[in-house]
């Protein structure tokens, strides 16, 4: 299609030999190149932690939409169509918008070296720059000391969701080292709305904070405790994120959100692929009636934890696991809270994923924590397999990765 975005995010992924190099020198340069539009946006708020920052995004866009604001969003990564990761006034970018974009940050860049993360985020941000908007809502890709967001000077409130373990390779192998990374979105005078942490990353992140002057309003301490709606999202650990939205909504200097507003927003959110009950569609049509099909990109053992605890609150049924994951991911740390709950699994390989652990190597790893595993080759046959070798009613979560979460949203379509 001669508007398509498609072969131009395809050369974007060749322009440097790494998918992550964590620096921000390629990020200044192109801005500067493109007249410096980080300085030129709306009042931004910049989001950093291990699990929920998109959750809390989805939470805190629903409810200012119900407020009448205006909101841009950048989030990451995109589950079918790239154009999900830039929302302009709320509306998806598309594809013609999209292709014009990256094809002026293509030609500023002039072929230096440069990652596909790093350049499309500053496509996004060029992108927000160029339409008025009251608030950006703007999501660290990995870590956030170097993290290609960290270019916004002067934000108008940064958030920090709990920090876990997750990326050890690219952030560091302790919790505290993670937590450093992370508590880089810190501005002086900027407030941050902080999310209970562990001792560990909490002593880090309130160390920075003093060093620089960044006020910290923390949970349990400065906010906590207010009676919330629901948010239409499922597990008890979705509440907890609504309240670190709610915390932000209340921190936002110049905007009024009222009660009324957040629960308008809380029952609308659209966030797929976390803890998503699939009732129709292609796969799920493969399902019997007394059958249930769920979908969860989860992939880190904080992850795993959120499953156990939806899993608690649930009707007790056999479970049933399809699962792909990264070589990047740790499946044992990731399936240990909630292992003994688990009937049967399939492991897969992620479709046209070359950094997915095999279904075999995924089995193998699932084994060494004495999980006895069945590969498939897809999971339109993993499924198939389930209905035809597990009598009586039964739960089915295909987890373990966001990729394959999209490539089953695009297949279930």
């Amino acid at each position: 299609m001669e508007n398509s975005p498609d072969p131009i995010l395809d050369r974007l992924t060749r322009l440097h030999p790494k998918l992550i190099d964590l620096s921000l020198d390629r990020v200044y340069r192109l801005l500067s190149f493109l007249g410096d539009p980080h300085r030129l946006l709306p009042p931004v708020v910049h989001i950093a932690g291990t699990n929920a920052k998109g959750s809390v995004i989805a939470m805190m866009r629903a409810a200012l939409e119900a407020a009448a604001y205006t909101v841009h969003i950048h989030t990451s990564p995109h589950l079918i169509r790239f154009n999900e990761r830039i929302r302009l006034r709320g509306e998806l970018i598309g594809d013609a918008a999209l292709k014009d974009l990256l094809e002026e940050c293509e030609a500023a860049n002039a072929g230096e070296a440069i990652t596909f993360f790093e350049i499309t985020t500053v496509a996004a941000i060029l992108a927000f720059s160029r339409m008025p908007a009251d608030i950006v809502l703007l999501e660290s890709g990995l870590g956030g000391r170097l993290d290609a967001t960290n270019v916004i000077d002067a934000p108008a409130l940064t958030i920090i969701t709990p920090v876990s373990m997750d990326h050890q390779q690219f952030l560091g192998a302790t919790l505290a080292a993670i937590a450093a990374e992370k508590a880089g979105i810190l501005k002086p005078d900027v407030p941050c709305v902080l999310a209970d942490q562990k001792p560990e990353a909490l002593a880090v992140i309130e160390v920075k904070a003093a060093e620089i002057g960044a006020p910290l309003f923390l949970e349990g301490r400065d906010w906590g405790g207010r009676e919330l709606p629901p948010p239409n999202l499922a597990g008890p650990h979705q509440r907890r994120n609504a309240a670190i939205a709610a915390a932000a909504l209340d921190h936002l200097p110049g905007i009024t959100v009222s009660d009324e507003a957040i629960t308008k927003g809380f029952e609308n959110i659209d966030w797929p692929a976390r803890i998503q009950h699939l009732q129709s569609g292609a796969l799920a049509g493969i399902l019997r009636p007394d059958q249930e099909l769920w979908l969860d990109g989860g992939h880190n053992p904080a992850a795993g934890e959120a499953i156990r605890d939806w899993l608690a609150l649930e009707q007790q049924k056999p479970l049933h696991l399809v699962m792909g994951m990264l070589n990047s991911k740790d499946p044992d740390a990731f399936l240990a809270p909630f292992k003994d709950r688990i009937t049967s699994l399939h492991a897969v390989t992620i479709p046209g994923e070359a950094n997915s652990l095999s279904a075999e190597e995924l089995a193998d790893r699932a084994a060494s924590v004495g999980l006895a595993a069945t590969t498939a080759e897809t999971v339109r046959k993993a499924l198939e397999e389930i209905v035809q070798d597990q009598p009586g009613p039964g739960r089915i979560l295909i987890t373990g990765s966001l990729y394959l979460a999209g490539k089953v949203l695009a297949e279930n379509a």
